[in-house]
């Protein structure tokens, strides 16, 4: 089974390339997704978390307050590493079993839709790796327009991740978001028909 990492840094448009492939098929396992299971409400992860950051950042449900925890740790990179520490291991744990699984059903390839994939090592488990990539300026007026922050937290969220150019030398396929949604989902199809023959070969 070929296994494919999908990644883009924030706002460079990674879910709509996500979307695109699961329309065509791909089976897709979400990071983000995987993520808000580790850290659901009784988990270990959670707990560690509060025991770690502290009960402001627990909602009175009990259940995580992602506003309240990315206002610490967007701007305290220890404070993110100790997070990292906390989330990625069970992130990983479910990713492994979403793939096992996969493999057993007999998928030819799966995407494995992780944000941080350079910045974890994880390119090294990938057969092969899609970059979505836009400029940095378009990426904080799409996190100021589509998500409400301002010029300082856009930045923030910008700059807690490696940067692209770090990345494109590392990725086998690169995918510009600057353009149309007819330019992005071109690319897309044809980097699902290279990876379809790829998984076949």
């Amino acid at each position: 089974m070929l296994t494919v990492g999908l990644t883009g840094n924030i706002a460079a448009g990674k879910s709509a390339v996500a979307a695109r492939l699961a329309a065509h098929g791909a089976p897709i396992v979400d990071a983000d997704l995987l993520a808000r299971e580790a850290v659901a409400p009784g988990s270990a992860a959670l707990a560690a978390i509060a025991t770690r950051f502290g009960p402001h950042v627990l909602r009175p449900d009990g259940s995580l307050d992602r506003a309240a925890l990315r206002q610490v740790v967007f701007r305290d990179e220890t404070a993110r590493k100790a997070l990292d520490a906390i989330v990625h291991p069970e992130v990983a744990r479910l990713r492994a079993a979403a793939v096992a699984r996969l493999r057993d059903s007999g998928a030819p390839l799966v995407i494995c839709d992780i944000p941080l994939l350079f910045e974890t090592g994880l390119d090294g488990e990938m057969d092969r790796i899609i970059l979505v990539d836009a400029p940095v300026d378009v990426r904080r007026e799409r996190l100021m327009r589509d998500r409400g922050l301002s010029a300082s937290d856009a930045d923030a969220m910008i700059a807690a991740q490696m940067p692209a150019d770090a990345k494109r030398p590392k990725a086998h396929y690169i995918i510009e978001n600057d353009g149309t949604r007819e330019a992005l989902d071109a690319q897309v199809d044809a980097v699902w028909t290279a990876l379809r023959a790829a998984a076949t070969a």
